[in-house]
């Protein structure tokens, strides 16, 4: 499975709050009428902390019906115990993933050694109708997959991947050097974007990219055309919405940025709470800045 290229991480969009399906179909819809790679629901953006079991599976089902084969469908099925990974994991491939992201367990932090995280990963690699990603954001979970588990984790079959999400390049150089070769390295970084590509890193899954996805896929075609100089340039422009959209204002600022755009936004599920009013102004002066149309 081919994972160069841009991977936004989509939202879960609510009415009220029950998960509103036929908005996640539109979005993703508008969204793959762009260049994008594939998509991913269920990630961290996709509040996916907040979904019970029947919601996570109706959300793949539903991505399913509009993302076509030839992009390629990932879904985040991390949870605290292996048993529990392992079957969301499950249910998550019967409904039509294509890939799994799984982030690292965390709620027994200084339990979490590199033995511990090989045993969890391999037994749900094993378990796995589909590759498997495994997925580092340690600002969120407080714990960080050592290189050494990744290099021993990347031999695994059936384990095809990763998404490291901070800004640590030289961490993430040390995940690409000291795995096997074919081993996808993605980042999760809008600040990092190019510094990764240039140590490895096939690819990206960005919030940004939710919001203006051709732009990203751009970078990385400068990328490859070997045009650095323009690729950091427009990284450098985007820089500025990205950090709106993560850092500053979360998922909250993000649904606004989308709404923005077109997709259906709203409100993150409780309790999250809604951006504050300026977030809106900000964000529309970010994408004047990029010249996308923003309503």
């Amino acid at each position: 499975m081919d994972f160069h290229g841009v991977f936004p991480p989509v939202p879960t969009p609510f009415r009220g709050d029950e998960v509103d399906l036929d908005a996640l179909r539109g979005n993703l819809r508008r969204l793959l009428a762009s260049r994008l790679a594939g998509v991913v629901v269920l990630g961290s953006n996709g509040e996916a902390a907040f979904l019970d079991e029947e919601e996570s599976v109706a959300v793949v089902a539903a991505a399913r019906e509009v993302v076509p084969r030839g992009r390629i469908l990932v879904a985040g099925t991390g949870r605290e115990s292996t048993r529990a990974a392992v079957l969301a994991t499950r249910r998550a491939a019967e409904a039509g993933a294509d890939a799994v992201l799984v982030r690292t367990p965390s709620f027994f932090k200084t339990q979490m050694t590199a033995d511990a995280f090989v045993r969890h990963y391999r037994t749900i690699a094993d378990a796995s109708p589909v590759p498997v990603l495994l997925y580092n954001f340690t600002a969120l979970t407080g714990v960080t997959l050592p290189p050494a588990a990744v290099a021993e984790l990347s031999a695994h079959p059936n384990i095809a991947g990763m998404k490291e999400s901070g800004n640590d390049v030289a961490l993430l150089a040390d995940y690409v050097a000291h795995a096997r070769e074919g081993f996808a390295v993605l980042t999760g970084s809008g600040r990092s974007f190019c510094a990764a590509l240039a140590v490895g890193a096939v690819g990206a899954i960005l919030a940004i990219a939710v919001v203006v996805p051709d732009l990203c896929v751009e970078v990385i075609d400068l990328l490859d055309a070997g045009r650095t100089a323009e690729a950091a340039q427009l990284q450098r422009r985007l820089l500025p919405l990205a950090h709106t959209v993560t850092a500053r204002f979360g998922i909250a600022g993000l649904k606004v940025a989308q709404t923005l755009v077109g997709q259906a936004g709203g409100l993150p599920r409780g309790p999250l709470l809604a951006a504050p009013p300026e977030a809106e102004d900000l964000i529309r002066r970010q994408l004047h800045e990029l010249s996308v149309p923003a309503a």
